[in-house]
């Protein structure tokens, strides 16, 4: 297994929730809360926090963590994991960009992310089976299409293929569709590669940073996960997250 430094973008900047990573939950932080998560993977070689404020790189350190300060103007948290990855000691094969809006992240997700990493892939994802046809419709969620080798032909907010003949009411069970689980694995020099290139037609259509990757060529390998994602968008989302996750 190779060396994976697994990274926590962080912003407080934020239109919906200003301050998101510092809100309490039960006690402690956000980011707290999925650093201490991050650190039970048993694959990751280490954890660290990028941010580009200073309340949270000081609340990160009086918690114990690690993390390293970035420049405000990134326009994506994969350009923010590339300098991240550059400021922090240690020989890497891959990054691993863990959401820093989900304080209940399963451990295992991060390690089934990691088990991917065998020096071929390029770029890895999550990705979760769709099982009803409301999920499948909901235009906030993202489908991934595949081929053989488990790679991802595209991704979209539309259902991809359309199954002739058969009520869309019932697609879902006429072809095993998924939908996206926003954790990213990233070799290397992929990953300094990606920064480099400009936003894409696709990417712009769907607003779906990965479909920049796609269209230049790059291979995105997905494994299957049976965990679901919770992330914090609002305020309001923090007691549904303490429901679902049936925390006490």
């Amino acid at each position: 297994m190779d060396s994976i430094l697994g990274i926590i973008p962080a912003r407080y900047a934020s239109t919906r929730f200003p301050g998101k990573p510092l809100i309490d939950i039960l006690g402690k932080s956000m980011i707290q809360r999925v650093y201490e998560q991050a650190e039970k993977s048993c694959l990751l070689t280490q954890v660290v926090v990028a941010t580009d404020d200073q309340r949270i790189y000081d609340h990160v350190k009086a918690f114990g963590g690690n993390v390293v300060y970035t420049q405000e103007n990134h326009p994506s948290g994969t350009d923010r994991c590339f300098e991240a990855f550059q400021k922090t000691e240690g020989d890497f094969e891959y990054v691993i960009n863990i959401q820093g809006d989900e304080p209940f992240i399963d451990p295992t997700q991060i390690d089934l992310l990691c088990e991917v990493c065998d020096g071929i892939t390029e770029l890895a994802t999550l990705m979760i089976p769709v099982d009803s046809h409301e999920v499948l419709f909901d235009m906030g969620e993202v489908k991934i299409t595949l081929n053989q080798n488990m790679e991802a032909l595209y991704f979209s907010r539309m259902v991809i293929p359309f199954i002739k003949g058969v009520p869309q009411t019932e697609w879902h069970r006429h072809h095993n569709y998924y939908r996206h689980v926003g954790m990213y694995a990233y070799r290397i020099d992929v990953l300094e590669q990606i920064t480099k290139l400009q936003p894409s037609s696709l990417e712009k259509a769907e607003s779906l940073e990965q479909l920049r990757w796609l269209e230049n060529g790059y291979k995105v390998k997905c494994a299957i996960t049976q965990f679901d994602s919770h992330c914090v968008d609002t305020p309001e989302d923090i007691e549904k997250v303490i429901r679902l996750m049936n925390i006490k």
